[in-house]
C-alpha cells in the first residue's frame, strides 16, 4: 500500500476505472482546456472588426464576459448536481428550473403587461427571478433533503412532474397575452447573449465566484461523497449536512446563468461529462475546473463559429442544447450496459 495516499484517495481509486487516472494527465487536460478557452476568446474578441474598434469590442467584451459566466457556472454546477445524486446522466434542469424561469417570465408578463414588464429596471427583474429559483430549490430542499429523509430520488421526481406543471401553466398563459406582445415575450425564453446587462454582469460575477470560492474548499468532502452515502458516512462525512450545502451552491450558479441569459438546458451536463471522461477522474480538484473551460470553450467556440465564421443568424445557446440532448440520448443508452 502506498504510503502517501489516504483511505479516502484508496477509495476514490477503487471507484475509477484502473488505468484510467492520472494527476498528471489531469492537470494537462485542465491547461489545454486553459488555453482553448483563451484561444476562443481571443478568436471571438478579434476576429473581423470593423468600424469603431471600440464600440465592436466593448460590445464583444460583454457578450464574452456572459458566455464565460454561464459556462463557468453550468459546468461546476453539474459537476456537483451529479454527486450529490450519484448519477451523471442528470442535469438540474430535471428540478424544474428551466421550466420555473419561463413561468415567472410568462406570469409577470401577463400581469404588469409585456412591454412594461420589459420596461423593468434589469436588476429588479434579475434579482426577483434569482429569489424565485433559489427559492424554489430551498423548499424542494428542505422537503425532500432533510436528513431523516435524504431522499434524492423523490426529489428529482417531484421536480419532473412540477416542471411538467409548470410548462402547462406557461402554455396557459401565452394563450391569454396578446399574440403581437407574445411574440416579443419570446425572445426571453431563449438564451441570449447580445443583450446582457453591464451591472447585471459585475453582480452576477461577484456572485458565481464567491459562491465558488466557498464550495473550493468542500472538494476533498464531495470527494467522498462521490463514493455513496454509505461510504462518506463511513469515512466520517456529515452527508445530509454536505448535500444540503452543495444543493443550494448547484440552486445559486444554475439559477445566476438562467436569469442572465436565458435557459440552456443541456450545457452542463455536455461539458461536465466531457470533463469525466478527459480527466478520467471524479476528483472535484480536476473536474469542476475542467468542466468550467469546456462550457468556456463550447460556449464562446459555438457562437464564434455560428456568428463570425458561418456569419449564421441561429444562437449558439439551440446549437449547444440540441448536441447535449442527443448525448444526453446516448449515455441513457450506453449508460445500462456499463
Amino acid at each position: 500500500m502506498p504510503a502517501e495516499l489516504s483511505p479516502v484517495d484508496l477509495s476514490l481509486a477503487a471507484v475509477e476505472r484502473p488505468g484510467t487516472f492520472s494527476p498528471r494527465r489531469a492537470r494537462l487536460v485542465i491547461v489545454v482546456l486553459g488555453v482553448l478557452a483563451v484561444a476562443s476568446i481571443v478568436a471571438f474578441m478579434t476576429y473581423d472588426l470593423r468600424g469603431s474598434l471600440s464600440f465592436a469590442l466593448e460590445l464583444r467584451a460583454r457578450k464574452v464576459a456572459g458566455m464565460t459566466l454561464v459556462g463557468v457556472s453550468l459546468g461546476a454546477a453539474t459537476v456537483m448536481f451529479h454527486t450529490i445524486t450519484g448519477n451523471r446522466i442528470l442535469t438540474p434542469s430535471l428540478m424544474g428550473f428551466d421550466a420555473l424561469y419561463l413561468m415567472v417570465q410568462s406570469l409577470a408578463a401577463y400581469t404588469f403587461g409585456t412591454f412594461a414588464f420589459l420596461a423593468i429596471d434589469v436588476r429588479v427583474r434579475f434579482g426577483f427571478e434569482l429569489l424565485v429559483m433559489v427559492g424554489f430549490a430551498l423548499v424542494l430542499q428542505r422537503v425532500f433533503l432533510r436528513p431523516a429523509s435524504q431522499d434524492i430520488v423523490a426529489l428529482l421526481l417531484v421536480g419532473v412532474v412540477l416542471a411538467g406543471m409548470f410548462r402547462s401553466l406557461t402554455q396557459l398563459v401565452a394563450r391569454l397575452i396578446d399574440p403581437n406582445e407574445y411574440a416579443t415575450l419570446q425572445d426571453q425564453f431563449f438564451a441570449s447573449f447580445a443583450n446582457v446587462d453591464e451591472d447585471l454582469l459585475r453582480v452576477a460575477g461577484a456572485i458565481v465566484v464567491v459562491v465558488l470560492a466557498v464550495t473550493w474548499r468542500w472538494v476533498g468532502r464531495l470527494d467522498v461523497m462521490a463514493l455513496g452515502r454509505d461510504s462518506a458516512v463511513g469515512l466520517g462525512v456529515d452527508h445530509a449536512r454536505v448535500a444540503d450545502r452543495t444543493l443550494v451552491a448547484v440552486a445559486v450558479l444554475v439559477s445566476v446563468a438562467t436569469a442572465l441569459v436565458g435557459p440552456i438546458t443541456f450545457l452542463g451536463l455536455l461539458v461536465s461529462n466531457l470533463a469525466y471522461r478527459l480527466t478520467g477522474t471524479f476528483r472535484h480538484r480536476y473536474t469542476i475546473p475542467a468542466a468550467g473551460l469546456a462550457g468556456v470553450v463550447a460556449v464562446v467556440g459555438a457562437q464564434f463559429l455560428l456568428e463570425e465564421l458561418l456569419e449564421f443568424q441561429t444562437r449558439a445557446s439551440m446549437i449547444v442544447s440540441f448536441l447535449g440532448g442527443l448525448y444526453f440520448i446516448v449515455l441513457l443508452l450506453r449508460e445500462p450496459r456499463s
